[in-house]
């Protein structure tokens, strides 16, 4: 099905807009400041003096630009997240990128079209459509149908000018790997996990897939971006991914299509030559990840933003495709947890949430270290996991992260921090029950001493997981923002995500209902000796 391509079919989608690399890195280097004319000398124990620990680390860490807070729309609910992006792309005029774990298989509304996107296609010839996905999620139902089948028939009917469908394969599972590990269990070596929604100059940030139940179901977060720059910021690191995939291309085989590794990439194959494919995915991701962009083309900020009062750090997480690993989503979120760890932050908090709760080491360390009170953890029950009640040893993932929830509550009683961390687990019915949603929503919120709303939050597709650090693409942004109105909806989102979550103790998994058995360890530890992740 995988076989050597030529240049056809691989014409690059064109930028909306020239980029002008100079004014871009100036923009990455700026400082979080405030305007010399309106804001006097923050004081240590002011908002901007507590911000600006943080700040004068984040610019050196990640590129930012800055915007203003009535520029982020933060959506609610799931079909609220359908209907804005049905909304968009009916509406847009020159582009659509769309970068996703998978495409639901029987999902004709977005994988087909109709209403929306083939419409606006028809309608308008200029507009061009570019999608990625991950390779082994996307094709592993094939020959039955599959995303990539349903993807396919876009090409045939647009042309490879107008529409693009590229599947990214992990270079972590070849040869003997890649021949006997299963489906569904190979995808812990690594998967495309970006979930970039881009429409003209707007994009959604978000840790949900496109298929049915994300649009109905299954809870997630949703920001939507209305600025050019952080758009084409993505639109970049996009594109420089899409150059390391595969090529979908329809055919009249069963399957409904092929992948092609076009010779116009900008690596050998993954599956053929895997360590010249890193070595020359470095040159590309680093630079488009980084502040360094002298030749990357990157787009040209709006230099007037004295005035803006929110700054958006680009967060990107891809040490799959980078040696040495220049991500900056891990230092970014390393930095604020130190920091909070400062006594003078003692009257901060904040709140975490991964659906599937399995925090790298290092992360879960720095929660159970900070100064913060008033800490909230919120995670998936089990009768909310998106795994619960599967076949196979899938169905194992709800107990693992069972156990290591309970684990982690351990840890806060050994610390004595009891009082200042509280783990919520979210329920609403159950999975595969009518009325039952599964819960997907990841992030962090921090919270100033003697400040009601949060000032900063971490919004994307990352779990914060050993598997995000070093097997999967994640791509995601840091809000930091002195506007008001934007601090009191992040504060009410970090409260909505709580309305059907409950606090869990010792006592409660003690319980033989929540008992973890042999069974799940066991497949835990075989997944990590095989150089799997959860």
């Amino acid at each position: 099905m995988i076989i050597r391509g030529t240049a056809r079919c691989c014409r690059k989608i064109r930028p909306l807009v020239p980029r002008q690399a100079s004014q871009y890195a100036q923009q990455c280097r700026r400082r979080y400041s405030f305007p010399a004319s309106s804001a006097p000398v923050a004081s240590p124990t002011s908002s901007a003096g507590m911000l600006a620990p943080f700040t004068n680390e984040l610019d050196r860490l990640a590129p930012s630009f800055r915007i203003n807070g009535s520029q982020i729309q933060i959506i609610k609910s799931p079909t609220d997240f359908y209907e804005t992006l049905k909304t968009k792309i009916r509406h847009a005029k020159n582009q659509i990128f769309l970068s996703t774990l998978y495409i639901g298989k029987s999902e004709e509304e977005l994988a087909r079209l109709p209403p929306t996107r083939t419409n606006a296609l028809r309608t308008n010839p200029g507009l061009k459509l570019s999608i990625l996905t991950d390779a082994l999620r996307g094709t592993r139902e094939a020959p039955n149908p599959s995303c990539a089948s349903l993807l396919a028939p876009l090409v045939t009917e647009f042309g490879p000018e107008r529409v693009e469908i590229r599947m990214y394969h992990t270079p972590n599972l070849t040869g003997l790997r890649k021949k006997h590990i299963p489906n569904r269990i190979n995808e812990g070596w690594g998967l495309q996990h970006m979930k970039l929604y881009g429409i003209d100059d707007e994009i959604i940030l978000s840790g949900a897939n496109l298929s049915n139940d994300y649009f109905t179901n299954r809870q997630d977060r949703y920001h939507l971006f209305a600025s050019r720059d952080v758009t084409n910021y993505f639109w970049r690191l996009y594109q420089g991914v899409t150059s390391l995939s595969f090529l979908v291309e329809p055919t009249q085989e069963a399957a409904g299509f092929r992948l092609q590794w076009p010779s116009t990439n900008a690596a050998p194959s993954p599956l053929e030559q895997p360590a010249k494919y890193v070595s020359q995915a470095t040159k590309v991701i680093s630079k488009l990840i980084s502040f360094d962009n002298g030749e990357t083309g990157m787009p040209a900020p709006d230099l007037s933003s004295s005035s803006k009062d929110t700054t958006v750090y680009m967060l990107g997480q891809l040490s799959q495709l980078m040696r040495p690993d220049t991500s900056t989503e891990l230092p970014v979120i390393t930095h604020l947890l130190k920091t909070l760890a400062n006594p003078e932050y003692s009257g901060s908090s904040w709140t975490f949430t991964a659906g599937y709760f399995n925090p790298d080491p290092t992360l879960r360390n720095l929660l159970l270290s900070t100064a913060s009170q008033n800490n909230t953890v919120i995670t998936a029950s089990p009768y909310a996991n998106g795994f619960y009640g599967s076949k196979g040893v899938s169905g194992l993932l709800p107990g693992a992260y069972t156990y290591l929830a309970r684990r982690f509550l351990r840890e806060i009683h050994q610390r004595r921090r009891d009082s200042s961390i509280v783990l919520k687990e979210w329920r609403k019915g159950t999975v595969g029950e009518p009325d039952g949603w599964t819960y997907h929503a990841k992030g962090l919120w921090v919270t100033l001493p003697n400040e009601k709303d949060p000032s900063m939050t971490i919004i994307g597709s990352s779990n914060y997981t050993k598997r995000s650090y070093s097997h999967d693409l994640e791509a995601g942004a840091l809000i930091v923002t002195r506007d008001e109105d934007l601090k009191k909806r992040l504060g009410a989102e970090q409260r909505w995500l709580q309305d059907f979550a409950k606090p869990v103790t010792l006592d409660d998994f003690a319980t033989n209902e929540r008992r973890v058995g042999l069974n799940v360890r066991i497949a835990m530890w075989i997944v990590s000796l095989v150089g799997g992740a959860l």
